[in-house]
Order: structure tokens, then sequence, then C-alpha cells
């Protein structure tokens, strides 16, 4: 493909800055400008000119329905068509969208999660355009994103906490940049590129696995002769079948204004990654969910399956997504770039520390932030970082804040040069310090790389929260800079007092070794293991404080997600054990009969030769299978006894997905373990299930 070709489809679809220049009047185009990148008031006379403009653009490209594009808290996104018909009274149509259409939809608010926001008799909800990401055409429906409140103004969606945590750090951040006497700025924005990890698998072995459709794992599976061990899939060539869709797929994504840059294979077999150019992080969160959503329908048209599930295969790794963070100026200052002596740049190292202070004090916020059933699965099992929340900094700023502390930095470790030893090879320069794959929160030179966030998660959870906690940060800082009679001594002792305090965080070291758990509990720093562990954190009196200081999220809307994020736990864990005992009954159990009786039959003809031949093997066999079933029946019968168990917990939410994770969730696994020895042994003529090598290694 070449350079023009690339330059002329990317962003075609958007309805972009490009084209609301050209499109728009010079007056409308500038009042729009000012409230995106100043976050003024708009203007609904200019909402109808922009309306207009962006239905005659859409309908030029095939667009005859409109929708106003959300993302509710059911975690994926959401969207009603509605097309810019009006017919009139000579039996004909118009085209019509106007500047109210544009702004506010109603979409009905009480068949989404709402935590108890919304009872099913309180439907109203609304849609509110939101204007500082672009809107775009796709399958010839122009998509308009939006935020989503309900009739009370409660936020229902995962967008209004986002863009009111922007704001929120972007007063802090401008407060602490007018103390260093930057007056240029006007806003601070953060950004983010989510690296997206993803599996592909054959669709016909997909079909066969009702485990991976009704639930997105697979809940039985024994683990392939060869998984990941010979480390050679990573960053290795990548399949033909495999290319053509992640061709076709970056082609569509540049279409929308996704910057689709790096695709390579990841560490699982049939696993891979794709990374973006990172972007303001509400654009971001929204391009993610595009990303996921074509990542799944182009599979398809590839005879594949795109799997986005946290751990679909048990015994290799799972996904995440890397969410790279970072703070900059609207004129283009990256406020965690270090620069080249970092030890003498005040501003930075202030930014930095208000980062550490914050993770530090709300460590628990940030880890329900990642919160899934399917990231229990993930996190801390030696192939994603731990349940710990700490801070990688490296050798550079670590020795910088070690130096600050005792008493002043006068000095930063440089990189230098690496000599690779072949003369026909250049020198390269190298980096001040190495990169720690296993710590949750890195910094990676001019931002921070947060890995714990789940792959089939929104990104949007994440970032308010980060958003947040870092403005809370900077608030108290600017607090103390602010009344300080000498400023420089004061930034020397709030940095002093930060890294003292909180450098218990930082952690520079194997995030995967038993040491380091045991090395945290010591520390002070919280392990939360699962979900259901995570989520009353919500409601700790400590982050309603936070949360509600800055506007992001009140006390109710906390407990209404406290409510929604246990729910889901329940609901998950639940779907999947009726999943697994419909496949043990009906599927595994029979096979494992009929295997018995194929080798019973067996014997009983070779005995009936009347000859004198050995059937021992023949007769362990039988006993080994007859054995596994009859446990196998029996294990079947304890799961259904605790998934009916739980009708008995009534009124108590937490209580119930206490049970389910303690209960039913342990009960799955012994299920489990018998249904995989069974799969090793059964006739794979009979075994009813493609296997863990058929679907990893068959693409």
């Amino acid at each position: 493909m070449t350079d023009n070709i690339l330059s002329t489809i990317y962003g075609s679809n958007v309805f972009n800055d490009a084209v609301m220049r050209e499109r728009l009047p010079k007056a409308t185009y500038n009042a729009l400008r000012k409230t995106i990148d100043e976050g003024l008031p708009l203007d609904p006379a200019v909402a109808e000119v922009v309306a207009n403009a962006m239905k005659d653009w859409a309908i030029e490209k095939g667009a005859t329905h409109f929708t106003h594009w959300f993302q509710p808290l059911t975690g994926i996104t959401a969207e009603k068509h509605d097309s810019f018909i009006s017919p009139t009274i000579d039996g004909k149509v118009i085209t019509i969208f106007s500047g109210k259409e544009l702004i506010k939809g109603e979409p009905d608010a009480s068949s989404f999660p709402s935590g108890g926001l919304r009872a099913t008799f309180e439907a109203r909800g609304y849609t509110a355009w939101d204007c500082t990401s672009p809107a775009f055409v796709k399958d010839n429906i122009l998509y308009i994103p939006t935020a989503f409140c309900s009739y009370t103004g409660e936020a229902l969606d995962l967008k209004t906490p986002l863009l009111r945590s922007s704001e929120a750090l972007s007063k802090q951040a401008l407060r602490i940049l007018r103390l260093f006497k930057n007056n240029t700025a006007k806003r601070v924005i953060t950004t983010v590129g989510p690296e997206q990890e993803y599996f592909l698998i054959d669709k016909k072995l997909y079909d066969k696995r009702k485990d991976l459709i009704l639930t997105g794992r697979t809940l039985f599976g024994a683990k392939s002769p060869k998984g990941q061990e010979m480390e050679d899939h990573y960053f290795g060539s990548i399949k033909e079948k495999v290319f053509s869709f992640m061709q076709e797929l970056n082609r569509e994504l540049w279409k929308l204004g996704i910057s689709a840059k790096t695709e390579h294979n990841e560490v699982a077999p049939s696993q891979h990654e794709l990374a973006p150019v990172y972007d303001t992080t509400n654009i971001a969160t929204d391009h993610n969910q595009l990303t996921m959503e074509m990542m799944k329908k182009i599979a398809l048209r590839h005879g594949l399956v795109c799997l986005l599930h946290e751990k679909p295969f048990a015994g290799v790794n799972g996904s995440g997504k890397h969410n790279n963070w970072s703070m900059s100026t609207d004129d283009g200052l990256n406020l965690l770039d270090p620069g080249k002596t970092p030890h003498e740049n005040e501003q930075f190292l202030i930014f930095l520390c208000a980062v550490i202070k914050a993770i530090d004090e709300y460590a628990d916020l940030l880890r329900v932030s990642c919160a899934s059933p399917g990231n229990d699965h993930r996190l801390g099992a030696n192939e994603a970082p731990p349940a710990i929340i700490s801070i990688f900094l490296g050798e550079q700023l670590t020795d910088i804040l070690e130096q600050i502390a005792n008493g002043g930095a006068t000095n930063s470790k440089q990189g230098g040069t690496l000599k690779i030893g072949v003369t026909t090879l250049p020198e390269l320069p190298k980096d001040s310090t190495d990169r720690n794959r296993t710590s949750p929160f890195a910094f990676t030179g001019n931002k921070f790389e947060f890995r714990m966030v789940g792959s089939s998660s929104s990104i949007a959870t994440a970032n308010y929260i980060l958003n947040t906690i870092v403005a809370e940060a900077l608030s108290q800082i600017s607090d103390r800079l602010e009344k300080a009679d000498n400023f420089d001594k004061e930034v020397e002792a709030i940095l002093q007092e930060i890294i003292k305090e909180h450098k218990k965080v930082i952690f520079n070291g194997n995030g995967y070794s038993n040491e380091w758990i045991e090395e945290a509990e010591k520390r002070g720093l919280p392990n939360i293991r699962s979900m259901v562990d995570a989520i009353p954190v919500l409601l700790k009196e400590k982050n309603v404080a936070v949360m509600e200081k800055h506007g992001v999220l009140s006390k109710v809307e906390l407990e209404s997600r406290y409510e929604i994020l246990l729910e889901k736990y329940i609901k998950t864990i639940n779907i999947e054990a009726l999943t697994m005992l419909d496949m043990a009954k009906r599927q595994i159990l029979p096979a494992a009969i009929k295997f018995a009786t194929k080798i019973a039959e067996s014997i009983n003809s070779i005995k009936e030769t009347g000859l004198n031949l050995e059937t021992k093997p023949q007769e362990e066999l039988l006993k080994e299978v007859s054995s596994l079933t009859a446990e196998f029946k029996k294990r079947i019968t304890i799961l259904e006894d605790a998934v009916n168990g739980a009708a008995k917990i009534e009124d108590d939410t937490f209580k119930l997905a206490s049970y389910y994770r303690d209960e039913i969730f342990e009960k799955m696994n012994s299920l489990r373990e018998i249904g995989d020895q069974l799969e090793t042994i059964v006739d794979a003529e009979i075994w009813p299930l493609p296997t863990y090598a058929d679907m990893l290694f068959n693409v």
C-alpha cells in the first residue's frame, strides 16, 4: 500500500477537524473549536449548523441512519439507529438532522445496568453529544459519540466520569504550571496508547465449544503437549491467514482515524497484539472500543474468531491491555518527560512525585479499576502484573529520588552507548534504565505503562480513576505551594516528604516472585487477589471523598457501581457454572461412558474367542476410565448442589458474590480437574470437544 493510498484512506470516514474546517462556516468552526479546546459551553445555534453539515457529509459517505453511540455500564457500547428521512405531504421524503437530534437522545435507561439508580418504571435517560470525540461513519450509519446519564443526572456510563476526571486533572495540573510560570498552557490533557492483546482461533473449532460461545473461555481443556514453553511464537513470523486479517483490520481502523501502528505475535500460541499511537484519553477510549468491535467482526470474514477474554486457555498466557498514560499541555509539552538532566527538572519531579503519591495512597482504588471475573484468572499468575500495585522507576529516577531524600540531587545517571562487538553494527544509544515487564505500573521514558487492565475491559475506568487520584495529589501539592513564602524551598520539602512517605510503593525487582509478595506485605502494600475483595473499596470513606471532591462520581454513583460489579461477578460465574454442567452432563459424561463401553465390549470380544489372550491393559484402562467417570458424575452433583444453594442467599449481594467465589468457583475447578483427566485417556474420535492443541495450533 503506497503512502498516497494510506494518506487517502486515513480518517476518510471521520468527521474530523479537516472536514469541519472545510464544511463549516468560519464562525461556526471557531466556536466549536473553542468548545472542544477550552471546554466552553456549546451554543445550540452552532449545533444546528454542525448537524446539517454532518448529515450532508454522512449521506455522501453512504449513511442512511444516525445513532447516538454510548458506553453503558455493561462494558461494551450501545446504539439505536434512526434514519435521516422525514416524509413529505406528496408521498416523498426529505433528509433532516437537527441540532436537537445531534445534541440529545433518549434511550431507555432502565434496560441498562444502573445499580439501583433507575427502576424498571423509571425509564428515562439521556445521551448528550460529546463534541470532543469526532463522529464517524461505519456500516452506512453516522455514529455520534455521546455521554449517557439518568433523568436525575447521575452518570450511567463510562464516558461521563472520564470526561469529568479529565477536567479535574487539567484544573489541578494548571495550578502547578502557573506556579512554575507556565502561562501559555490553557489545558492539560491525559493521553493514552492502549496495547490490545487477543487470540485468534478457527471458527469451525470455536463453533464446537459451547464454553467459548457462552462464556468466552474454555471451562474444560487438558494442557496441550506443546504450549508456549519453546518461546517460538513471540515476535515470530505471522501466519498468512492471520496477516490477511491484520491487513484488513488496519485498513478499516485507519478509515476510522484509529492509528493502528504495531502488530505482532504475542507469547502464547495464537495470541497477538495491536498497539496504536497515543491519543487523548477520551478519544483513545472510544477508539479502543471500536478496535475490539472491529477485531471480532473482521476475524469472522477470515474464518476466525477473536477471543478477548483475559484467560481463554488455562496453562498459557492470558491477555491484557497495557494502558500507556501520560500528561501533556495543549501546546505539546509532555509533563512526564524528564529531559536530559531530570535531577534539575523540578517541574517534572513534582508531577512524577504526584503520581507516586497518588498510586500509593489510592492503590486499592486503582486495583478495583481492573477488577473483572476474567482478570481474576490472570493477575498474579506469573504472566501478568501481580495483584499488588507497585511502581517501577528504573535506576536513573530511583537514584535521583534517593539523592533528593538524602538532601538534594546533584546528578543523573546516563545510559551511554551500547557496543555490540561487531564492527559492521552501529553503536546504539543506551537508555538510562532497563524495562520491567513484571511491574503493574512502570515508567517507560515519558509515560507510565499500567499493565493490569484486562483485555476485554474498557480502559475508561482505569483512566478516570488514575486521572482523579493524580488530580488529588496535585491539588494537595498546589495548596502548599500557593501559600509558600519560599517557593524553591517548599518544592524541595514537598519532594522529600513524598519520597520518604511513599517510596514503599517503588519496586524495581521481579514482581512475579514469592519474595516480593512477602516484601510487599512488610511494606504494608495491599494485595487484593480477587474481584470480590476489590469491589468494597469503592465505598471506603477516603475513596468516596476523593471522587466527590473532584466531581467525578458521587457517593450514589459509586454505590451503583458497587452493586453492578457484584452482580456482574455473580452472573458471570453463574453462567459459567451452568455452561459447565451442561457440557459435563451432555457431552463429556456420555463420551466417557461410550469409551468405557467400547473398552468393555473389546474385552468381551477377546474373551469370547476362547483364546488365552492378555486383556490386562484393557481392563486397567477400563478401571481407570470407569473410576474417573464415577468421580466426574459425583462432582457434577456437588456443583449442581452448590449452584442451587445460591438461591438461599437473599438480600446480601456481597455475601452472594463471596459464595460464588468460595463455593461455586472452587467446585467448578474441581469438576474441571476430572474432566481434563478424562480428555487425556478417552479415544480422540469419541471426545466431543476440540482440544487445546487443535485450537492453538490450527490457524
